[in-house]
């Protein structure tokens, strides 16, 4: 007998509700709102309404027996596989129709759908939206299939299809979703919608994480109510993490003897990553790349702001109210380095303050009052609204009230369309297009669904904003703060993540405006084929007063490797999540394509894409075909014309990187050693390292100081406790001070604590700029500005006269003014060493130029003695000979031996020959060593 099949689906995304009758048209669907907007000039309105939302269940049906319901999402690296499976079975009398519903998140594309009716299999396939529409229309002429589409939600959307089956038939649904997590205020959110609307035998869910870089936490909060409280378990490895959501049949029930699910809401799991301090995240898999960026521990940079409220009469109630709430909290939030100003509008437009103004306590008090006072009536002029910030904006700008390095921004607060002076949408998108400046960005707030928030969106992305739909209920005050705290610390600017020439392709927007703290910038991209083993990243940007070159590197066979022993990770995810990136940059450049020629390429790309990918777009649909008794079975999955959810802003192209200009550091030729034996003293002996003009303290701590007048290497120790700070260079003349900490063993060896430095400080004075070099971490500190990274990281720092570069996990090199140079090595061992501690060795060229005024253990040679040596004879060890050495009128007897100089070698050393004079350099230095201890890392010397 053949099986009747009903087929409905949902796709609705942000601004849609159309629906298909069951025997109607597709021209309803086929006018969207971008063929409306070339015919009329101007976007067709979408209007939803809070109404349209519905009880929902994930399985719809009299008389059904649900088998099971299973989630499984599978994150690899940021990316995320979700498959929904469920089993049912018509246990009623009679024949009905079967629903299977699944709310999925807006920003996700469905990649698969399969279903089994009684033995007969319906397998889905994506298609270019036409084609599968003749082919699903053939099959509806047979009476074979139909569809319907109905409903929204705050951030989900849903897939919907039913079935008519006979009684006893069994139905085996199976969904496939894919979508990038983003990362939003230091988080990444999974968000499962589990609604089964009955009980369930087997209900589980499984979430697997896997981040290689390791995960940093991960939680599953207990949004579903009290009774699941202790049901959510999770098992969290270093790289690793699964989360099970399992309850029993029993545990389902409202009460004790309920026959009803209590199972209804959301599963959100959270989690973050492990991240190198601001080093990039470099990942290569199945000849794909991905670069994540997200650095933190930057000092913000300060902000001008211009808040454009609509204050018209469609505002009266509980928008105005929640509005002024948010705004109040977002005024408080500002810091005294930020400057802003207030623009409300209804038909006329009003300033609070013609220009921007210091974000004081005062002024922040005022502009509350102000905006507590505003009384909603009459129009929307959004038009002259738009242009009064910018050219508040400018005009700050063109009197240097803008600091080159500081983020302005206009964010505007609406909720309806233009109804006064200019309301062509097109004319106005224009208009501000043409006034803004390239260093100003436009966030656009759509409150409501009374606004038509396909033009507040394509206005941000055409200004290199983002906009944000904000539900006009109870939390609507929450939802803006929240949107503004995702957007009110900038860290950086003008980002530009470039690779290697002729090793990538097909590069994703690798340019970008600004950086916000707790989110993330991601580009991927394609190798090309080569012998390379390895793949390097070049990252450029702007902090405050400081510019960054990082450098980053990744094995291009390591992941894949890794991937293949971790039996739930997504092996797929990189070449996954590049055309998920891609498709959705691309949707974005087709919404603003200026000519009909350009977005016919734009679509022929992205249905390509698509097609490839088997995603599910707006310019695609997914055909599910079977096969009853030899005849083909269709139906179809479908998606509005249009989608709204595009991840990026089209703000560059995406034909390929520009030209790459390589952070290619050299070492400064003074720290590099050179191989020289001495004739006169190497008889028999083995060879020695002579540093070329090279003064350097190292291990524990050992200094090596060349003289160069004397042609000669001296040593000597310093013995002193843990936590002491010792003072290496003191020039109040150049006003730099050069520190160390240090810190001591684990425990005794020889009945002596070993100490070694465990932190050095660069500070210059003159530039109110210090460098502190730990064995974790490298901080740099400008005034009130603090920034903070890694060593696991290739990064050039740019300050006015100082330069810092880190070598990854090898040493860093300050250069201040171009006179002054030195480079902190980093000793590294392993970390359950019973006695060894992690430990820093310093080095400077001779050739530093001081003033006359420099002291210090090391400053003080830079007026070098004069150094005698005589009496050379055999001592008590026959490699180590002994003499007299006359300096600074003291006469000391010293021991010819060797130190290690690990410039070379970190882990051997490489032996300098040197005098070695004992007594923590009594005699040689002036005074004792216990001069030389101070207070503080930024401290400088006083008089010996």
């Amino acid at each position: 007998m053949k099986t009747p099949v009903l087929l409905c689906v949902l796709l609705f995304f942000q601004s849609w509700a159309f629906e298909f009758i069951i025997d109607g048209e597709w021209e309803s669907e086929t006018s969207g709102p971008l063929d409306q907007y070339h015919q009329s000039g101007r976007y067709r309105r979408n209007v939803l309404t809070s109404g349209e939302e519905e009880d929902f269940e994930a399985i719809q049906g009299n008389d059904i027996t649900v088998k099971s319901y299973k989630v499984e999402s599978r994150i690899t690296s940021r990316f995320a596989h979700t498959t929904v499976k469920s089993s049912v079975v018509n246990s009623g009398p009679n024949a009905q129709s079967i629903g299977f519903n699944v709310q999925i998140p807006k920003r996700a594309f469905i990649n698969n759908f399969t279903m089994n009716v009684n033995g007969i299999t319906f397998v889905g396939s994506v298609k270019e939206k036409t084609v599968a529409r003749n082919l699903y229309a053939q099959a509806r002429a047979r009476g074979k299939a139909a569809g319907i589409v109905r409903t929204n939600s705050q951030a989900m959307e849903t897939f919907r299809t039913e079935v008519h089956v006979p009684p006893g038939s069994k139905v085996e649904f199976e969904l496939h979703y894919q979508e990038m997590m983003q990362r939003k205020l230091g988080v990444y959110q999974h968000m499962l919608h589990l609604q089964p609307g009955r009980l369930v035998p087997l209900l589980q869910v499984d979430v697997y994480i896997f981040e290689p870089k390791g995960i940093k936490f991960v939680t599953a909060s207990n949004t579903l109510g009290e009774q699941f409280a202790d049901l959510t378990k999770i098992s969290h490895a270093k790289e690793k993490a699964h989360i099970v959501f399992k309850p029993t049949l029993q545990q389902q029930r409202k009460c004790e003897n309920c026959t009803e699910s209590a199972v209804d809401g959301v599963f959100t799991v959270k989690y973050d990553v492990e991240r190198e301090n601001n080093a990039g995240e470099l990942q290569v898999s199945d000849g794909h790349f991905i670069q994540f960026f997200a650095p933190s521990d930057l000092s913000p940079l300060s902000k001008n702001i211009v808040f454009v409220i609509d204050v018209s009469g469609s505002m009266w109630g509980l928008k105005m109210k929640q509005t002024v709430e948010a705004m109040k909290a977002i005024l408080d939030d500002l810091s005294m380095d930020d400057y802003f100003s207030i623009i409300d509008f209804n038909h006329n437009v009003r300033c609070w303050s013609e220009d921007l103004v210091q974000a004081s306590s005062l002024q922040v008090d005022e502009a509350k009052k102000y905006v507590q006072s505003i009384k909603p009536n009459g129009g929307t002029n959004i038009n002259e609204a738009l242009l009064r910030a910018v050219q508040m904006l400018v005009r700050a700008s063109n009197q240097g009230l803008i600091d080159p390095r500081s983020v302005s921004m206009i964010i505007l607060v609406s909720d309806g369309d233009p109804t006064v002076g200019e309301i062509k949408l097109s004319t106005i998108q224009k208009n501000v297009k043409r006034v803004m400046r390239e260093e100003f960005s436009l966030f656009s707030l759509g409150i409501g669904f009374d606004v038509d928030f396909d033009f507040l969106e394509r206005m941000a992305m055409d200004n290199r904003g983002v906009a944000q739909r904000i539900y006009a209920n109870h939390d609507a005050a929450e939802q803006l703060k929240t949107f503004y705290s995702q957007v009110s610390s900038p860290l950086l600017r003008s980002i530009t993540i470039n690779f290697p020439e002729n090793a990538v392709n097909n590069v994703t927007q690798n340019r970008f405006d600004k950086f916000f703290s707790g989110s993330e910038l991601i580009v991927a991209g394609k190798l090309q084929p080569s012998d390379l083993t390895t793949l390097q990243s070049f990252t450029t940007a702007a902090a405050a007063n400081m510019d960054l070159n990082i450098q980053t590197e990744a094995d291009i066979r390591e992941l894949d490797s890794v991937l293949g022993t971790h039996q739930h990770s997504f092996t797929g995810f990189a070449r996954q999540m590049w055309a998920y990136i891609t498709v959705n940059q691309l949707l974005a450049e087709r919404s603003l394509a200026p000519t009909a020629s350009k977005k016919r390429r734009i679509t022929q790309r992205i249905v390509a894409l698509a097609l490839e990918h088997q995603f599910v777009t707006p310019l695609t649909a997914m055909l599910v075909e079977g096969h009853d008794q030899g005849r083909p079975e269709r139906l179809i999955a479908d998606s509005p014309r249009d989608s709204k959810h595009g991840c990026c802003s089209a703000t560059a192209p995406l034909s390929g990187p520009p030209p790459v200009q390589q952070l290619l550091y050299t070492n400064p030729p003074w720290l590099l050693p050179t191989v020289a034996p001495n004739p006169n003293e190497v008889a028999g002996m083995h060879e020695s390292i002579i540093p070329g003009h090279i003064t350097g303290v190292d291990s524990d701590p050992h200094f090596i100081m060349h003289l160069p007048k004397s042609n000669v290497d001296i040593c000597f120790n310093i013995d002193s406790k843990p936590g002491h700070i010792l003072n290496l260079i003191s020039d109040p003349g150049t006003g730099v001070t050069i520190n160390g900490q240090l810190v001591g063993s684990k425990k005794m060896k020889n009945n002596k604590i070993q100490t070694y430095f465990g932190t050095i400080s660069i500070y210059s004075k003159t530039d109110s700029v210090q460098v502190i070099v730990g064995t974790d971490r490298i901080d740099l500190m400008e005034g009130r500005n603090n920034h903070s990274f890694s060593w696991g990281a290739t990064v050039e720092l740019a300050l006015n006269r100082i330069r810092v570069t880190i070598v990854k996990e090898q040493h860093v090199t300050v250069t201040i003014d171009g006179k002054i140079s030195v480079t902190v090595l980093l000793h590294s061992v392993w970390k359950k060493h019973p006695v060894q501690v992690d430990f820093l060795g310093i080095y400077m060229s001779s050739d530093n130029k001081y003033s006359t005024q420099v002291h210090g253990l090391i400053g003080q040679f830079a007026q070098e003695p004069k150094v005698k040596v005589y009496g050379v004879h055999e001592g008590a060890d026959p490699k180590k000979k002994e003499a007299t050495m006359e300096v600074k009128g003291n006469k000391l007897a010293v021991t010819r031996g060797w130190q290690k100089d690990y410039r070379r070698d970190k882990k051997r050393g490489s032996d300098v020959y040197c005098w070695f004079i004992h007594n923590s350099g009594k005699g040689f230095i002036d005074g004792s060593y216990t001069n030389y201890i101070l207070p503080q890392l930024d401290s400088f010397l006083t008089a010996i």
